[in-house]
């Protein structure tokens, strides 16, 4: 399964009962992550699979009852997976939600680190339209990365089909009643991941929707060139590390970003970074953006992307079931085809790649989520797991509605109340 949730440098022993929620039997583990643990599992009433999540219930920063809200306020929404329980289980919060298939991140890695543009312009229509939707919710994601992309099961009808998970970090930008904005703000703790999140953001700025897809368009220029500029920085501190990088995204031209590519990526860049705060961004331009990019290169929306190509099935299968080098060989002669990526007119060369590429495995480590106060004081929200080296940062302090005194909670009250409104006139 590709809910990718990798260890935080939390190591609490985690029960494994037989049975959830009735009727959820609990398989395999197959992730960790800041949270806690992932299971993969069946529902008993339909044999359908299912993800099942578990979190200790005293963690100081609880996500999974209110991911489970996010989820449900997204029901019904195309690319966004089904929740099917939240619940207590001794001393564990448990979420059930859909079994999908590998992250953007997985396959990225499946493809030897390289998308082809025509893949990147596919998956970019489709990332827009998840992000979308998530704005048309009154939410912002605030945490757009490749790992929190997915597509759907292998040998499904979905198997391309992408999917947005993982809403911990997901935060109401207007009132879903009035739809009043929320107010611009300075000196903001940095939310998301560092290698994507966008420059205002690094400043410190409240994020609105403009963020969230300034970060799609960083996402879409690792795809293609394999690395970001800003990526491999050296300094002494994390917050050094994160200054760093944030004056290499801004003092690094989308021109010289985006060169060797089609210039709809840098106009996509350049559009997202001049959005004012409130401004609605128009989508459907956005992916007109991504169409001409298909037409220019005599490609079609086919929905096939590298990874299902002869040349990386093989890898995908050794990635599935943990092949050996030499049974993937075997099975690309059986296959007897060795047809080589199309050729793509827009290709970069010598882009350099980071210099240690390990295997993106279900259970490797990220970093250690790390809240930076505008002090510059840093926060280990894992003590004892050692900084890394890499730019991931996230912030997985969690809004805990039921803790949050009234004035606090105000959004997510009249969420819930426009929400009941609706459903009884629907």
């Amino acid at each position: 399964m590709a809910h990718h949730y990798h260890s935080g440098g939390t190591h609490q022993s985690y029960p494994s009962p037989t049975v959830v929620g009735v009727h959820f039997r609990v398989g395999k583990k197959i992730g960790e992550g800041s949270f806690g643990v992932i299971y993969e599992g069946v529902n008993l009433i339909n044999n359908q699979p299912i993800a099942i999540k578990f979190e200790p219930r005293k963690t100081d920063a609880p996500q999974l009852r209110d991911e489970f809200r996010t989820y449900k306020i997204m029901a019904g929404t195309p690319g966004i997976p089904s929740v099917h329980y939240f619940g207590q289980e001794g001393m564990h919060n448990v979420l059930v939600i859909d079994l999908l298939g590998h992250s953007l991140e997985d396959l990225f890695n499946i493809c030897r680190r390289k998308f082809s543009v025509k893949t990147v312009a596919i998956l970019a229509k489709q990332m827009i339209t998840r992000v979308q939707a998530v704005h048309d919710h009154n939410l912002i994601y605030r945490d757009i990365k490749p790992d929190n992309f997915l597509v759907g099961r292998p040998h499904t009808k979905y198997a391309n089909f992408v999917y947005m998970v993982d809403f911990g970090m997901a935060k109401l930008y207007r009132d879903p009643k009035t739809m009043q904005h929320i107010p611009y703000r300075e000196k903001k703790s940095l939310s998301g991941t560092a290698r994507y999140m966008s420059v205002n953001t690094h400043l410190g700025r409240e994020q609105s929707r403009r963020d969230d897809l300034e970060s799609l368009g960083h996402v879409f220029m690792y795809f293609l060139r394999g690395s970001l500029p800003w990526q491999g920085l050296k300094a002494a501190t994390n917050k050094q590390k994160y200054e760093k990088i944030g004056e290499k995204k801004q003092t690094t031209p989308v021109k010289e970003l985006c060169e060797g590519f089609p210039e709809e990526f840098g106009v996509y860049l350049t559009y997202s970074r001049k959005l004012g705060f409130e401004d609605a961004p128009d989508y459907d331009y956005l992916r007109s953006l991504f169409d001409n990019v298909l037409q220019k290169i005599d490609a079609q929306d086919d929905g096939v992307c590298d990874w299902m190509l002869s040349e990386n099935r093989g890898r995908l299968e050794c990635h599935d079931q943990k092949l050996r080098p030499a049974d993937v060989a075997r099975l690309n002669t059986a296959r007897g085809t060795t047809s080589q990526r199309q050729s793509d007119r827009y290709q970069q060369g010598n882009v350099s790649h980071e210099a240690s590429r390990t295997s993106h495995q279900l259970s490797s480590t990220h970093p250690s989520r790390t809240r930076i106060n505008p002090s510059g004081s840093q926060q280990l929200l894992n003590p004892g797991h050692k900084y890394s080296g890499r730019d991931d940062i996230t912030r997985p302090q969690r809004h805990n509605i039921a803790a949050q005194p009234a004035n606090k909670r105000g959004l997510w009250d009249k969420l819930a109340e426009f929400l009941m409104c609706r459903s009884c006139t629907s």
